[in-house]
């Protein structure tokens, strides 16, 4: 049994009243100081790790006032705080002992968008892609382009000064701010413009803050203008944060926000920005280039630059090996072409925009001609994307290479700490030469991408660092990097900002870096903001690289083993993937309905991580405690969920952020690094309720497989339970609500009077060669087979109009819902005698398909932990594998089919959606899949009272206003029983699985059905 872990006993500090005088003034927003809060704050996408102290979630730019008003009391002299976007930083920008300051759960909105001045104002919590969505419909975006945008803030992008794919024409962060709305340590209010000399006379001649501050900086401008000159790079990527080079700017105005941008909070709070806008490209293309080599790749980027291309980006063979494993890779496959006598090692995307259809032609023509016309060794040859969906998926799979360099096996993985280098393009490849001749020498293996006509490449070296020798590699390899990056004149902070590796500042700004300090003095003179990063006071020195925590020291602990049992939960590297803003993304969704990054892929496995870790330091191995069988088990759960004493045990924090996941495995799929919350929360369930008492809910969902044969037979009188207040009532004091009714058909019943065979090893085994090819066996879920049984009935029909010979499964427990809520032990049990039923039928030879997606995938997915052998089909699987025809001309008029996949069957099979397509077109209809998010019932998770609100939440987020959309006319359909129940309780709407609308199709087209026959058979026979 695992012990109780108490989840206070940190030290107190300065903090702590700090954030009571906040929580009992009139600060309306959230403050955080929990166990589980501060543990998920303590890590970004760096490889450091630092708890705060707490966090505050302010709702309104007067809630930063009220913050820096606290901040400023003598009392308070000694807190610090450090302002956090969407906490994905590779340099621990974010990181502080001391109070996190959160914009991006509240302040989130976009004020203003006015297209004719081309401008936007928006809260410091905006997240990138939600602005360029409502920018959409006006024909503009705002630049640049980020691999995080669906996660990136707008404040943690300005407090970086961010920038990315297509830098050389589109700038940094910086070129496209026009103000800034600050709020100063004093609590001063403060709109940021650049400023004619007139203005800035008088702002200097203020005696306050804002007086000082611009005194200070318009003395430094004139006094060390030769120094600036002379020591800012004249770079695409120049010095950003506190970058003195474009304080005045080329028309002679005064912009402060030159040094606010790329500040990372070290000077004031931002609450608003007001941001240019650039229209939307109207046409692209890409020319997607493969190199036998690397190198060559790079040495090829200078002359792809000197084409007119609007970008030009550079991936290495092990992120383009990784990639072809990701989910991403399908939709894009085409577009790199497989040489298997010499397999690409390197590739170039070339980005090709233009104003119109012709003049793109032109462009594009240009591009592929000067290849077509030239040769330069290693250059393997070209494909080129055209239309915005493919373009997007090339791009997508680009911006997913940070994450897919973290999924690997084992504890050695990329690791971000040299990540963003830039040199002149022309020093480039000679630069990579040397870069990768150092990590060679260190018996290193690495992955890198990155920008190569900005001059700008992601290197992640691979590591263990919870190894001493590799920890010892960060600083050996960082200050070989700062002398190679010196060598070829360029900076070590390219895009990610400086943060933990601020120690390099002096080095590069030389003797501006007094000048540094003074800045960092005139706004924040008692070093409050974000301390330790890019300056330090006066007579104090920068913290090192390698006096930070490291996230490995802590997992050391843990131990590799450990590590590696939990389901890449210790191995997730803070990519930040799983917090997409969008609600019609499909991960995460409690996240998106809760913006609590606790309830997140990310923060459950910062969670679990900790508790591993803590179990660690109390010598437990959950491994063997989930093993041991404890006499007087419940007598022991009843007396510890009894005891007082247990309320402050951290598993309580670590159990409340598992209690929302939906288990609907979209981490699982999309996850670049894999991490799969819904089978480490299974393990950690299994194990806190060995300990703790279930809630009464949870044995009545794990036995529902099985008892829903029993309620079958007592139809009425369940019926009567889930249809009436009085029998509603009873069954939320158990937990569950909105259960639905059982209808009148019964399939078993039904199928008997069809004469539908239920297949068994003998009688399939009994069939000639030829019957045998015509049969397919149905596999029914428990959930459809009662609840919506003409499913399984119209499967059966769509079966024999093409001429098969159905056969149904006898029932079967798949036990999904036992693996979800924790019942290991009952699930293996489950499991094995299923997989041996089901790997008896397979041996015939016969195909199996399941319905349901979700516990058709279980059979591929948990099922793996008993050898299953057998393969149960998704209908689009089967049907794709038997129609042998090609696409019919659609037939159908205005009439729109509408098809809202599971969300499951989505992200872990990356083909269903096409899949289905491909069927429906060769029935003559053109199918919309319907790119909704998750529908909020995810099997039992939305029958329980605790989640119903969450539920709910999340069908209005996307589902309703998709099936709003629908028109009366349109056929609406979905695979998933949960999404069709959850729809019919939501709206009273009903609808279709796909297989009932194809038994429709082929009913009303007898010429379609009685042709469909011999093609199968043809096929079967071949």
């Amino acid at each position: 049994m695992i012990p109780r872990l108490p989840s206070n006993g940190r030290p107190s500090s300065p903090s702590d009243a700090f954030l009571h005088h906040l929580a009992s003034g009139d600060f309306e927003g959230d403050i955080g100081t929990s166990a589980a809060e501060r543990t998920v704050f303590s890590t970004d996408n760096s490889i450091y790790q630092v708890e705060p102290a707490g966090i505050v979630f302010p709702r309104n730019i007067h809630d930063l006032k009220r913050i820096a008003r606290a901040l400023s009391r003598p009392e308070f002299a000694g807190v610090t705080l450090a302002p956090r976007g969407g906490g994905t930083g590779t340099n621990g920008q974010s990181l502080t002992t001391g109070v996190v300051v959160d914009c991006s759960r509240h302040m989130n909105r976009i004020l203003e968008i006015d297209p004719v001045r081309r401008t936007a104002r928006v809260e410091a919590g905006v997240v990138k892609d939600q602005l360029n969505k409502a920018l959409a419909p006006h024909g503009l975006f705002f630049a640049p382009e980020l691999s995080t945008s669906n996660r990136a803030t707008i404040g943690g992008m300005i407090s970086t000064d961010a920038c990315g794919q297509g830098s050389c024409l589109y700038g940094k962060t910086s070129n496209h701010v026009l103000a800034l709305r600050v709020v100063l340590t004093d609590g001063s209010d403060f709109f940021s413009r650049p400023v004619c000399q007139e203005e800035l006379r008088a702002l200097q001649s203020r005696r306050d803050r804002i007086g000082d501050i611009h005194r200070t900086l318009a003395r430094i401008a004139i006094d060390d203008r030769g120094d600036i000159e002379r020591i800012f790079p004249k770079l695409n990527r120049f010095m950003t944060g506190y970058d003195l080079a474009h304080l005045i700017r080329e028309d002679g105005k005064f912009d402060l926000n030159a040094v606010l941008c790329g500040s990372e909070g070290t000077l004031a709070m931002i609450a608003e920005a007001e941001l240019n806008l650039l229209p939307l490209p109207a046409h692209a293309a890409l020319v997607n280039i493969r190199y036998d080599n690397f190198n060559a790749a790079l040495e090829d980027a200078r002359n792809l630059g000197a084409l007119n291309v609007a970008s030009v980006e550079t991936i290495d063979e092990t992120v383009l090996r990784l990639a072809k494993g990701d989910i991403i890779w399908p939709r894009i496959a085409a577009y790199f072409p497989n040489d298997a006598d010499l397999p690409a090692n390197g590739i170039n995307i070339v980005e090709v925009l233009a104003d119109t259809p012709e003049a793109l032609a032109e462009k594009l023509s240009a591009v592929t001609a000067a290849l077509q016309n030239s040769s330069f060794p290693g250059r393997k040859g070209f494909t080129t994307t055209h239309g915005k969906a493919e373009i997007e998926a090339v791009w997508t799979m680009r911006k997913r290479a940070v994450g897919l360099l973290g999924n690997v096996e084992g504890p050695v993985r990329p690791v971000a700490f040299v990540e963003d280098t830039a040199v002149p393009p022309e020093n480039l490849a000679a630069y990579i030469r040397e870069f990768r001749s150092l990590l060679d020498g260190e018996g290193l293996t690495y992955g890198m991408f990155g920008h190569v006509d900005a001059g700008v490449l992601h290197v992640r070296p691979a590591l263990d660092l919870t190894r001493p020798e590799h920890a010892a590699l960060v600083r050996r390899i960082s200050d070989a990097v700062v002398a190679l990056v010196r060598k070829y004149g360029g900076v070590l902070w390219g895009e990610h900002g400086k943060g933990v590796r601020s120690e390099y500042v002096p080095e590069f700004f030389g003797p501006l870096y007094p000048r540094l300090q003074e800045i960092k003095a005139a706004f924040d003179p008692l070093g409050q903001l974000n301390p330790g990063k890019i300056v330090a006071p006066s007579g104090k020195a920068l913290p090192k690289i390698d006096a930070i925590p490291l996230r490995g020291t802590l997992d050391r602990e843990i131990g590799n083993d450990i590590r590696t049992a939990f389901d890449n939960a210790a191995y997730c590297n803070g990519n930040g993937a799983c917090f997409d803003f969008d609600a019609d993304g499909l991960m995460c969704p409690s996240y998106k309905a809760t913006r609590d990054r606790r309830q997140s892929p990310k923060g459950r496995a910062s969670l679990m991580r900790e508790w591993l870790r803590r179990l660690a330091e109390r010598d437990v191995d959950p491994r063997r405690e989930a093993a041991r069988r404890h006499l007087f088990g419940f007598a022991r759960r009843l007396w510890n969920s009894l005891n007082p004493a247990n309320r402050n045990d951290f598993s309580h924090e670590v159990r409340a952020a598992m209690d929302t996941c939906l288990a609907c495995k979209a981490c699982a799929g999309q996850c670049p690094v894999k991490v799969s919350v819904p089978a480490f929360r299974a393990k950690f369930l299994a194990l806190y309720y060995q300990r703790y008492l279930r809630p009464l809910k949870d044995p009545l969902v794990g036995a529902i497989e099985i008892t829903l044969p029993l309620m079958a037979r007592m139809r009425p009188l369940y019926n009567l339970v889930a249809g009436s207040s009085a029998g509603q009532a009873v069954m939320r004091c158990a937990g569950l609500t909105a259960l639905p009714v059982l209808p009148q058909l019964s399939l078993r019943r039904e199928l008997a009077r069809r004469n539908v065979p239920v297949a068994t090893p003998a009688d399939l085994g009994r069939l000639d060669p030829a019957a045998r090819s015509r049969a397919v066996v149905f596999v029914p879920d428990a959930f459809t087979e009662h609840f919506d049984p003409q499913v399984l009935v119209d499967a059966v029909d769509v079966a024999r109009l093409l001429g098969l010979s159905p056969f149904v499964a006898q029932p079967v427990v798949n036990g999904k819902a036992l693996h979800v809520h924790g019942y290991l032990d009952a699930f293996q049990k489950t499991a094995r005698r299923t997989a041996a039923v089901l790997d008896r039928l397979a041996k015939t030879g016969v195909p199996l398909v399941g319905i349901d997606p979700s516990m058709t995938l279980t059979f591929r997915s948990e099922y793996s932990s008993v050898g299953i052998q057998a393969r149960v089909l998704l209908p689009q699987e089967w049907l794709s594998g038997i129609l042998d025809r090609p696409p019919l001309p659609s037939s159908e008029g205005q009439k729109r089919y509408l098809l809202m996949a599971h969300c499951t069957e989505r992200t872990n099979l990356p083909a269903a959606t096409s899949e289905w397509r491909d069927v429906f077109a060769k029935l003559g209809v053109d199918l919309v899949t319907g790119e909704t998010g998750c529908c909020g019932m995810a099997g039992t998770f939305g029958h329980e009272v605790r989640n119903r609100p969450l539920s709910e939440a999340l069908y209005a987020m996307s589902w309703q206003p998709a099936l709003a959309a629908a028109g009366s006319a349109d056929i609406v359909m979905a695979t998933g029983y949960s999404c069709r129940s959850q729809a019919n309780l939501m709206e009273g709407r009903r609808l279709l699985h796909p297989l009932q609308v194809i038994r429709a199709i082929l009913q009303a087209n007898p010429a379609l059905s009685s042709g469909m026959p011999g093609m199968i058979s043809d096929r079967l026979k071949a």
